[in-house]
């Protein structure tokens, strides 16, 4: 059995494809993640056709890893199935809302999560692609969502053909509070941060951008506040064409 300390995102995959009886098992033990009211507020589109995953591909920054994968599972919020079993029983829905968008979202992404733990058992690689909200609209139109239905995730699958070593995580202690959360001082952040700070990796990246450190890569070149103010201009547009009211 796989475990959660050994995960690794996997971007090479082999030839094999993901047997359909065994992703439906995997897709149904994404079901019995927790969610909101028992509502279920999210749905899958899967993507095998050479095609299809070329264009979602281009849509996620040309990630190979899709192109590369058997199949390519785009993980989205949905409240449109509930609000259409609710017409069709003559139940009035009020859940095109800010609420029931960050509900749908929290239970895409414990589906999600469910997905890949249970990929993994089974002994398949994944790759969580988080560039998928960078353009959705472009990905909406692909996969013709409807109102109500908001991709927030694409995830890459099939069998490993790396094995890429742990990529490092801050101490655990980073994300804990007791009681209250405690405000983290200047020396708490360069103890929690000392050991990424420190990789060759790390160093390699500042150096390659002429930057003083590695959060300035993450601010001057990965996740720039302009693209970041940009992107999320565009996204409030979307979520209000999809038909959410906020």
């Amino acid at each position: 059995m796989n475990s959660p300390y050994s995960h690794r995102s996997i971007r090479k995959y082999k030839s094999d494809p993901v047997p359909k009886s065994l992703l439906r098992d995997i897709i149904e033990a994404g079901t019995r993640a927790s969610n909101t009211g028992n509502m279920q507020l999210y749905s899958v589109v899967i993507t095998s056709d050479k095609k299809n995953k070329a264009k979602l591909a281009e849509y996620n920054f040309n990630q190979p890893s899709i192109v590369q994968s058997p199949v390519a599972l785009t993980i989205c919020a949905d409240v449109h199935r509930f609000c259409r079993w609710c017409e069709f029983r003559k139940a009035e829905e009020g859940y095109h809302t800010l609420l029931w968008l960050l509900s749908s979202v929290l239970d895409a992404s414990l589906f999600s999560q469910n997905i890949c733990l249970a990929a993994e058992e089974k002994g398949l690689g994944i790759c969580y692609l988080g560039s998928t909200l960078y353009n959705l609209q472009k990905v909406i139109d692909l996969l013709k969502l409807p109102d109500g239905v908001l991709p927030i995730t694409t995830i890459t699958m099939g069998y490993p053909a790396e094995s890429p070593e742990l990529t490092d995580r801050l101490p655990v202690k980073a994300v804990i509070h007791e009681e209250t959360y405690k405000e983290y001082s200047p020396e708490i952040i360069d103890e929690l941060y000392k050991g990424i700070e420190s990789l060759v990796a790390s160093k390699g990246f500042v150096e390659e951008n002429h930057v003083e450190n590695l959060a300035q890569v993450y601010t001057d070149v990965r996740y720039t506040k302009k693209d970041s103010i940009e992107y999320s201009k565009k996204m409030l547009k979307i979520l209000h064409k999809q038909g959410f009211d906020i």
